[in-house]
């Protein structure tokens, strides 16, 4: 453990890990949330280090936190933003127990640690250091900390977005979740910054078939035909589209790494190739073949109200995610082939988001990522999944996934979110506290 890893925050007693250790203890399980706590923490510890806050919330016991520190006004606003809420850590085998905050390898344990109470800490050191150091910022840094981004955003950022949108005249640019972390491939180190995100689109399938008693023989029963849809769905893959981030991506990425991988990232851009070459890959195609098409995943069946009653009808629940530049109406034109008819399906919810990024801060962010790590190759990342970015994207609000992480060879990033054994390294977190403190430094410069 470095130095650094232990000094206090300026302005504060704490340092970086105790503060983190802090807020893991906070069971902010969303459901229900009850971020109220953590969030009146933090307010305090803003308060202690001379920064003034206003809480704004749609239920008291889901509250968001707004403070600013002022700028010279050479330069717009910058946003940073996090949520303190975290998914349940139940039904998983932990080594650490969730919400202890131990310390041990080399890493803080629990939930949030990465997603993303980790990044809300570096978001306040950095923050905190600007405003003990005296620092000459472009413009001011707005810092906003909500609740319910795991369940939706409800009484969060979609909340804050539509109700006190004030706070965020003249954002151009926000840093947020996910991105900035080692990403290991070809012997080279990558750091993926987020620069767009899926769509979320939920839809309902309902399956409608012949009722009957349990006891008797039913051939072409609602549930027949919802196992004959999973089934289908499991191994069906659906079209491949290479949209402008992830060919950016790639085609960097097979610039700087030998044959073959150089080889097969280029070919894995060629869609007839796509899924071929996704094969050969092995285990790294879970990470890169919904970078290239829509996904659906059945999460909720509902159907039935008695053992000896065979349903007429029953609902299934499907999370579906699309790419960028796309609608509803596209994915349901390539689900028709998979359902075959034996369902009625039909959009539930849909946040879309901005086809294209504005780039403009990725320079910046991408020379502060070379000079923390020499060895970096920083890269721009679309996230498969979403955040609160499709929300604030509704005020022209471009986020960057930038918690700069240097991961340790063999951690297991993407697993470790929402997994079990959720931990960050204790260097990491000073790593991304500074590399942010330098992007409040330089944002709005040339």
């Amino acid at each position: 453990m470095s130095a650094s890893s232990t000094q206090p925050i300026p302005g504060l007693n704490l340092s970086s890990i105790e503060l983190l250790q802090a807020l893991i203890r906070f069971d902010t399980s969303n459901p229900p949330g009850n971020e109220r706590e953590c969030i009146s923490y933090i307010r305090g510890i803003l308060t202690q280090a001379g920064l003034e806050s206003e809480i704004v919330a749609r239920s008291p016991q889901r509250p968001n936190l707004i403070t600013r520190l002022q700028g010279s006004g050479e330069a717009p606003p910058l946003l940073l933003y996090g949520h303190v809420d975290v998914v349940p850590a139940v039904a998983q085998d932990w080594r650490y127990p969730p919400f202890d905050a131990q310390i041990a390898e080399g890493c803080v344990w629990g939930r949030g640690a990465l997603d993303m109470k980790g990044g809300i800490v570096m978001m306040l050191a950095a923050m905190m250091r600007a405003q003990a150091e005296g620092a000459r910022l472009p413009g001011d840094v707005v810092l906003a900390l909500v609740s319910d981004e795991e369940a939706g955003g409800d009484y969060g950022a979609r909340y804050l977005v539509e109700e006190h949108a004030h706070w965020f005249e003249g954002v151009r640019y926000a840093l947020g979740e996910f991105g900035g972390f080692t990403f290991p491939l070809g012997g080279k180190r990558f750091y993926p910054v987020m620069v767009a995100e899926k769509q979320v689109c939920h839809l309902r399938a309902t399956v409608r078939g012949i009722s009957g008693h349990g006891s008797l023989a039913t051939k072409d029963g609602a549930m027949g035909r919802l196992a004959r849809i999973l089934d289908r769905l499991e191994r069906a893959a659906l079209p491949v589209h290479v949209t402008p981030v992830p060919r950016n991506m790639f085609q960097t990425v097979a610039s700087h790494v030998p044959w073959p991988a150089g080889f097969a990232l280029r070919t894995m851009l060629i869609p007839r190739l796509t899924d071929v070459t996704l094969k050969l890959m092995g285990d790294q195609a879970q990470a890169f073949s919904p970078l290239l098409r829509h996904t659906v995943n059945a999460t909720v069946v509902r159907g039935g109200k008695s053992v000896n009653m065979a349903p007429g009808e029953v609902e299934l629940l499907l999370d579906g995610r699309l790419l960028p530049g796309f609608s509803p109406e596209d994915l349901l034109g390539e689900l028709k082939p998979v359902f075959k008819g034996e369902a009625d399906l039909e959009v539930v919810h849909h946040d879309p988001g901005p086809a294209q990024p504005d780039m403009g801060l990725f320079d910046t962010l991408a020379a502060v990522l070379r000079e923390a790590d020499p060895h970096s190759i920083p890269i721009p990342m679309l996230l498969p999944g979403s955040t609160d970015a499709r929300f604030f994207s509704r005020l022209g609000i471009q986020t960057y996934g930038f918690l700069p992480m240097n991961l340790p060879e063999g951690f297991r990033f993407l697993s470790a979110v929402h997994g079990s054994d959720e931990g960050i390294p204790l260097e990491a977190l000073t790593f991304g506290a500074d590399a942010i403190y330098e992007v409040l430094l330089r944002f709005g410069r040339a």
